[in-house]
């Protein structure tokens, strides 16, 4: 009976909270049962669409709780925005970034650990540092909330290897109060989310995925059309509109053509530099640029509520990306416009990149070997392992987090490998004034730099051993060097140390696991693709067959799709395979006899022919290449046999 009593006293406290600090009158459909199954300490998944409330499912239990809830989120534009707005109301909030500096960081650290925050926001990768994870102030947290939370599953659209680790980070704190947050799960990958942190199919709180507000709209078309269709779309919408390309190449040439048209656009991907980014982002925002174009880099995080249309200029890769990427339209509940350029060239582009994505088995064997031989301890540079094995970086760590995930290895931290150090004073008044121990150690150090344009290069590992002292050292006296405003000090070149915890029976046979693993994320992506082209194809409304693939039955028809209009299914239709003619086989030879590194395999040759970056390829500018995509509209699993031939 008191447990009863308790229960109504949250609520009552809950709906008191809601006006008084949040300033709403009453909650959305779903929050107020996810926030009591927090607050009776039983974990919870929240699959809310676009816009539906999830941050408050949170934001509020940490102010009835009064403890520490860690927000895990892995945007910093998002971080941010959310911070502000919620110190904005008087609610105790921070985060921890890449943004800031080590003085930054303690403070934030000392703010939690003390008890003056009730909202601590931080990446996913902070979880895995070994400072973090040994920081007092875990004891404070009483609720963690994991924002994106379809990044855990292996079978999501938007895998991310640094999810993988959050359901041990929870069971080590004994956390009963875990809140998983999605606006795109289907219901198999929130079967994986469910599982992984042991929530009960009861407590998913799943909102229908229904968007009235949007006109879903697919418009057949061959790609000679793309651009003349997306102008006369463009000029019938009023107001701010996203379009979605696949490659960073067609993002800059497709805003190229709507300026000379004069549709003021801006071209955003992950190529271009982070000013640049910023640069377009505020244009959008402010209305200096109507339009954006822009890979799936960009809308995550982004808070622009009165978007009035999102087109497809090329297929999305699954209907959750376009679930995620239509849902940033009319989120201000006017009306807006989704357009799908559907074109079936994209199906063999977009199939490639699926191909592209897949490590070949030699590269898997060649990394699980490099690393089980760099000793009991070690550190790597990610990118260097990248470029070195023609893997991405991604990929990258999704083997390291298996590894790690097999008990394996098990990571200590990152650490810089590189120390600049510009004096702002001569030597020997740089020195001046710090105790004798640390000037004898100074000196040594100082005089093992490496000149450089008006600096001194450190590699403190390399330092540490030829001093016989330890590396914290090192950088304790360079760092004091700076606190004393004698010197400008900088750091580059991130290093991620691990331990060897178990040796594997079979390097050959763990790398083979761990290969079947990428198979089947390959076979799950090319199912997702299939799934868009059956969107396409579908003869019923598009917005009840969007609520349909993430679980929401009998959503009734809404009345203003294309299919509601009475407008015809579009089916996709692959491009006929095509044979490679004499003369391209001529340019293959020729590349292939080049013997360029970054082409030495037939999966990197088959990657660079058929248009797809690798790092390899970008290091070399070989993207630049006249035959670079000279096969981009062969499939990857065509092209192979012809790179293998010549390799």
């Amino acid at each position: 009976m008191s447990g009863i009593m308790e229960i109504n006293d949250s609520d009552d406290q809950a709906r008191l909270m809601l006006r008084e600090r949040f300033g709403l009158s009453g909650f959305r459909d779903g929050q107020e049962r996810v926030i009591r199954t927090v607050m009776q300490e039983r974990p919870a998944l929240v699959v809310f669409p676009t816009g539906g409330g999830k941050s408050l499912c949170f934001q509020l239990p940490a102010e009835l709780l009064g403890g520490l809830v860690l927000v895990v989120s892995p945007l910093i534009a998002l971080m941010k925005d959310q911070v502000d707005a919620l110190r904005a109301r008087g609610i105790a909030a921070a985060r921890l970034d890449s943004t800031l500096d080590e003085d930054g960081i303690r403070r934030v650290l000392d703010q939690a650990e003390s008890g003056a925050l009730r909202l601590l926001y931080v990446a996913p990768e902070r979880l895995t540092r070994p400072d973090f994870r040994n920081w007092p102030g875990l004891r404070k947290i009483v609720m963690i909330a994991i924002d994106e939370a379809h990044c855990i599953s292996e079978w999501g659209h938007h895998f991310r290897p640094d999810y993988l680790k959050l359901a041990g980070f929870c069971r080590r704190l004994k956390l009963r109060r875990v809140l998983a947050l999605t606006a795109t799960a289907s219901p198999a990958v929130a079967r994986d989310i469910r599982r992984q942190f042991r929530i009960a199919a009861r407590d998913e709180v799943r909102l229908p995925y229904l968007r009235p507000n949007l006109d879903l709209r697919i418009t057949p078309c061959a790609s000679a059309q793309r651009m003349s269709l997306l102008v006369g779309k463009l000029e019938s919408i009023d107001g701010a509109v996203v379009v979605y390309v696949t490659r960073q190449e067609t993002a800059e040439e497709v805003a190229t053509e709507l300026c000379r048209a004069g549709i003021a656009a801006r071209a955003y991907h992950a190529g271009l530099t982070a000013d640049v980014r910023g640069d377009a982002q505020q244009a959008f925002m402010t209305g200096d640029a109507r339009v954006m174009v822009a890979t799936i880099a960009f809308g995550m995080g982004v808070d622009k509520p009165d978007i009035r249309g999102v087109i497809h200029y090329n297929l999305p890769k699954s209907l959750e990306g376009y679930a995620q990427e239509t849902g940033r339209a009319g989120r201000d509940g006017s009306p807006a416009v989704c357009d799908l350029l559907a074109c079936g060239d994209d199906l063999t582009v977009l199939g490639n990149f699926i191909g592209a994505d897949h490590p070949p088995l030699h590269a898997l064997r060649s990394l699980v070997g490099r690393v089980m031989r760099l000793g009991r301890e070690f550190d790597v540079s990610i990118r260097e392992l990248s470029l070195s094995i023609d893997l991405r970086i991604s990929a990258i760590g999704t083997i390291l987090a298996h590894l790690e995930s097999r008990g394996i290895i098990e990571p200590l931290g990152t650490h810089h490998q590189r120390y600049r150090i510009r004096p702002l004073r001569s030597h020997e008044r740089m020195l001046h004034g710090h105790p004798a121990v640390q000037r004898r150690l100074l000196r040594r150090i100082l005089s093992h730099g490496r000149a450089a344009w008006g600096s001194i290069e450190f590699e403190p590992t390399d330092l540490a051993r030829q001093l016989g002292v330890r590396r914290e050292r090192i950088i304790a006296a360079l760092s004091s060097l700076e606190a004393a405003g004698d010197a400008v000090m900088e750091v580059s070149g991130v290093r991620h140390a691990f331990r060897v915890k178990r040796e594997p029976e079979s390097i050959a046979a763990l790398a083979d696991e761990i290969a079947d693993l990428f198979v089947r994320r390959r076979e799950a992506d090319l199912g997702r693709l299939r799934d868009v082209a059956a969107f396409c194809a579908s003869r019923t409304c598009l917005a009840a067959r969007l609520a349909r693939h993430f679980g929401t039955r009998g959503a009734a028809a809404c009345g203003q799709c294309d299919r509601c209009r009475g407008l015809p299914p579009v089916r996709l239709q692959r491009p006929s395979a095509r044979e490679v003619g004499e003369v391209e086989w001529l340019k293959i030879r020729e590349i292939a006899a080049r013997r360029h590194p970054a082409l030495a395999a037939p999966e990197q040759l088959t990657k660079f022919l058929c248009g797809m970056r690798s790092p390899a390829t970008v290091h070399a500018r070989l993207t630049r290449d006249a035959g670079f995509g000279m096969l981009a509209d062969v499939l990857f699993d065509d092209v192979l046999p012809i790179a293998t031939a010549v390799t």
